[in-house]
């Protein structure tokens, strides 16, 4: 099993205004098993991780990119108790971000690939944020895509903000007072995953 080690993520552009300040009408939310794009360039997408992890991909020569944000590593089948949920899976919502943004005509080799989350939050019996981490990452190096910023594992979830315009990436660790609330719902969450199929509506962070 590959080791993963968090790795603060590093940016070589000058500094934007901050990115979670911008105005919430510009702000697309991307939620648990969800994969979002976006072709305006004063649109933000943002998204709360725990053991889940995100990738952010665009096209550097326009701009053209999204997040997706995916919860378990990898399915045969794409179903989750027995419902249609392939974006919840790694191996489903990498291709997917990545065909969307190939089908514009950028070239594999031209992508800018940048991946967070996988923390551990201590009650995952299989160390769902570790397993996650190292699918993404094994992931991209056996499809030969070169990864340009990550910073996955640890204990504390993340705050995630993306400007695919521009490529630049603000990402804040959960505050101290937050985790136990952020471990408790996904916790939660893992505990109904055993008899309930889940509904759209359920936040997993």
């Amino acid at each position: 099993m590959m080791m993963t080690v968090a790795r603060p993520i590093a940016e070589a552009r000058a500094p934007e205004p901050k990115l979670e300040d911008v105005d919430l009408a510009n702000r697309v939310r991307v939620l648990p098993g969800e994969t979002r794009s976006v072709v305006h360039e004063d649109y933000i997408l943002m998204t709360v991780l725990g053991s889940c992890v995100s990738a952010c991909i665009r096209d550097p020569r326009t701009g053209f990119g999204g997040m997706n944000h995916f919860m378990l590593p990898e399915s045969e089948t794409g179903e989750w108790n027995g419902e249609e949920a392939a974006l919840r899976y790694g191996n489903y919502a990498m291709e997917a971000l990545i065909n969307e943004i190939l089908k514009t005509g950028c070239r594999r080799e031209d992508l800018e690939i940048k991946v967070f989350g996988g923390a551990n939050l201590g009650f995952h019996n299989a160390s769902v944020g570790e397993k996650n981490s190292d699918f993404v990452l094994g992931y991209l190096e056996a499809e030969g895509l070169h990864l340009t910023a990550f910073d996955l594992g640890g204990n504390h979830g993340r705050r995630l903000f993306y400007k695919p315009s521009t490529g630049v990436v603000r990402q804040f660790y959960i505050r101290t007072d937050q985790h136990r609330k952020v471990a408790r719902q996904e916790r939660d969450y893992a505990k109904a995953l055993v008899s309930n199929a889940p509904s759209g509506s359920v936040e997993l962070f």
